[in-house]
């Protein structure tokens, strides 16, 4: 999860952006008269900061919205752990004491998930990224025209701050080592919460649905519908440049300029938590993986990442990427293979 202003670079229908996203779902041929059968119940509005909606196939309307009803209820309660943009949130309240006594097991899942991609990605994703973010906006709040980073000394005092090593967490406590540090989990908290209203579905009985919470994913425990989604351009949003099928997946895409710290764009949100400096490698990365939050994670870390190490991560995780490169040509790495079928309904037997 970018900052909640980021610039979307996906669209779920390729041929009209703002077409409903019904007209870009595509049920398979063996779907036959059953499609029309799973009534589409549909919702949208703002959650984390930005718009957001669920669609939702099921023959019994009311029993699906509840499941909508059960889904944004989960929504809030995760958003009082996250979110940074609430005073009272747990991760707010964490970043003022530097400690938090008998942490909630969402708040460590996503800790544990965060240091498997800080090493896959030899730390290009760090979540103590915070103090960074915080010397970024006072120094362009400050000289909004300027076209140079902060002071060399700034940059070395805040990179003393960050670092994964630095935050030990267990079931009786997340603690800072250095005073002054900060989390930030804006990279991944979003698409663990697209992953949770997931199995909140799952468990109200729901089996095909698409879950857009700011990261992208879809789910058909049936076998039956798949969905398109295309890569915008970022500087013409209008076009897409390319379309993908997306079935039983997760995807996430991330861009530099979707949120700038300057005036004039230079500088953007995507850090590397090793140097501080923030100039993406490429125009936009694009995710496709098994969960959401593991597509999130990626999206962001591989933006400052060469590409055999984006190759190598992306293949620990079964992911396929899609590097929009300087010259805005495309370019995929890696594989996504998925679950099986089967394997979705042994899970759920």
């Amino acid at each position: 999860m970018n900052d909640s202003n980021r610039r979307r670079f996906l669209t779920l229908c390729a041929a009209a952006m703002l077409a409903p996203l019904a007209a870009c779902n595509r049920p398979s041929e063996k779907s036959g008269g059953r499609d029309n059968q799973l009534g589409e119940t549909l919702w949208k509005g703002i959650a984390l900061g930005s718009g957001a909606e669920l669609r939702l196939y099921h023959p019994d309307r009311k029993q699906a919205e509840q499941a909508v009803n059960r889904a944004l209820a989960e929504t809030a309660r995760l958003e009082k752990i996250f979110s940074l943009y609430r005073d009272d949130s747990l991760i707010s309240r964490l970043n003022r004491e530097g400690r938090l006594k008998n942490p909630p097991s969402d708040l460590l899942a996503v800790l544990s998930l965060s240091s498997e991609i800080h090493h896959l990605t030899q730390g290009a994703f760090d979540p103590t990224i915070q103090p960074l973010w915080n010397l970024y906006a006072e120094h362009f709040r400050r000289h909004p025209n300027a076209d140079e980073l902060p002071s060399a000394q700034q940059m070395k005092q805040t990179l003393a701050l960050v670092g994964f090593k630095h935050i030990t967490f267990d079931e009786d406590e997340i603690r800072f080592h250095r005073k002054g540090m900060g989390l930030s989990l804006n990279g991944i908290a979003q698409g663990y919460i697209t992953d949770r209203i997931v199995a909140v579905l799952r468990q109200s009985g729901i089996r095909q649905a698409l879950v857009d919470m700011g990261e992208i994913r879809v789910f058909d425990d049936i076998g039956e519908r798949t969905w398109t989604v295309g890569i915008r351009n970022p500087e013409q949003e209008n076009t897409v440049l390319q379309t993908l099928t997306l079935k039983n997946a997760a995807f996430a895409t991330s861009g530099g300029y979707g949120t700038t710290m300057d005036e004039a764009g230079k500088f953007t949100h995507l850090f590397d938590p090793r140097t501080g400096i923030s100039r993406p490698k490429y125009r936009s990365i694009s995710v496709m993986a098994e969960t959401a939050a593991v597509a999130d994670a990626f999206s962001t870390a591989f933006s400052i990442m060469p590409e055999a190490e984006i190759q190598a991560a992306a293949r620990a995780k079964q992911a396929k990427v899609w590097l929009l490169m300087p010259d805005n040509q495309m370019k995929t790495l890696g594989k996504y293979s998925g679950l099986h079928l089967n394997q979705y309904r042994m899970a759920l037997s």
